[in-house]
């Protein structure tokens, strides 16, 4: 497919102007850009993330081939609407929304719309945290609808894919229920374990301050930001009520096998979870191997972090995520270094040096472990 020659982006913060990084890569001749948020906007332009930022979403897709809307989910439908009604009859209109159902039903022009929903994110936010590579491999979501227009939807298709994603079709409602329970889900479970464990005090210990690692390790995303999940939640909360309540079964059934000891459902039920994890592992992470963590015991003083992210940079390792797990002033506590595969044995050696005893493990065949 021929590259666009105007892209305008609709929404100026992380998902959109990393948009925009990408598409100037050479999937986009021009991206212009809008926000409702000035100082968004400003930024966005600063990063380069956009060409040539507009005073009103008129002028932002005026004369556009494709207009992308990247608004919180709150706000996306009203969105969608305005760009349709603003944009030329040959312009297609898609999003990045992490629900699909209700905004795919209420479009007025669903020839024209495709929508959207790439699976990749940051913690951070705004376009000061926009990056060119955040879709690089990330499964992005296409969800057509009977009156979409084939050569439209091959257009999105095509310029997903220049931005470094894996675009994938799928049916709106069928979407919505697969991110309920792959990621909707795991959210409010996370947020359900902290606030069980953190509101909790057991013959007078804080089970926080005694919890270990798998604690942690299952509420990584508790907390995340209300203003974006609150939005989610609510939009989806139909289908998210419904992989609640299959959960709450499985829990039951749990209890159940508790109550009479059935150490073979037990066993079947964790042998059962274990064959899931591997396939989690083999199918949606494929190169996770490739990744190692080390772990190393360090002591607590200043500098010795900086010391070891100095040694690691100038024998052009890079780290590809860190995590500190710290003990106390006295003990130390645990620094975990995510390397590649090419660099671990270096990395090892490196730590050596400097007095530091590391373990190695592939990531892989870390978490089948646990």
């Amino acid at each position: 497919m021929a590259r666009i020659e105007h892209l305008a982006v609709i929404g100026t913060g992380l998902i959109g102007a990393s948009v925009g990084l990408a598409a100037q890569r050479g999937a986009a001749t021009l991206v212009t850009g809008w926000d409702p948020d000035a100082n968004a906007l400003t930024m966005a332009h600063e990063r380069g993330a956009i060409s040539r930022p507009a005073a009103t979403l008129g002028e932002a897709v005026a004369g556009a081939d494709v207009a992308l809307v990247a608004a919180p989910v709150a706000e996306l439908g009203a969105q969608v609407a305005e760009t349709l009604l603003a944009t030329p009859a040959d312009c297609i209109v898609t999003d990045v929304g992490s629900t699909k159902g209700a905004i795919c039903e209420s479009v007025r022009e669903p020839e024209r719309f495709v929508g959207g929903h790439p699976m990749a994110g940051s913690e951070a936010r705004g376009a000061e945290h926009a990056t060119g590579e955040l879709f690089q491999g990330a499964t992005w979501f296409l969800t057509p609808v009977a009156e979409t227009r084939p050569e439209r939807y091959k257009r999105v298709h095509a310029f997903v894919a220049s931005l470094g994603a894996v675009p994938v079709a799928i049916a709106p409602h069928a979407h919505d229920r697969l991110v309920a329970l792959t990621s909707h889900l795991p959210h409010a479970l996370a947020n359900v374990l902290l606030n069980q464990a953190g509101s909790a005090r057991i013959d007078g210990h804080e089970p926080l301050a005694a919890a270990g690692g798998s604690l942690r390790d299952m509420t990584r995303v508790a907390g995340a930001n209300p203003r974006i999940w609150v939005d989610i939640f609510l939009d989806n909360a139909s289908v998210l009520s419904e992989v609640l309540a299959e959960h709450r079964r499985g829990l039951e059934e749990l209890e159940s096998a508790l109550s009479r000891r059935d150490a073979e459902f037990l066993g079947r039920w964790i042998g059962d979870a274990s064959g899931h994890r591997k396939r989690l592992l083999a199918e949606a992470y494929p190169d996770a191997g490739a990744i190692y963590r080390l772990e190393v015991h360090v002591p607590d003083r200043p500098g010795v972090f900086a010391a070891i992210t100095q040694a690691f940079a100038a024998e052009a390792i890079n780290i590809e995520d860190f995590e500190v797990h710290h003990l106390s002033p006295e003990r130390g506590g645990t620094l975990e270094l995510l390397v590649g595969e090419a660099d671990v044995e270096r990395a090892v050696a490196l730590l050596a040096e400097q007095g530091y005893q590391a373990l190695a493990v592939p990531v892989v065949a870390d978490v089948e472990e646990d």
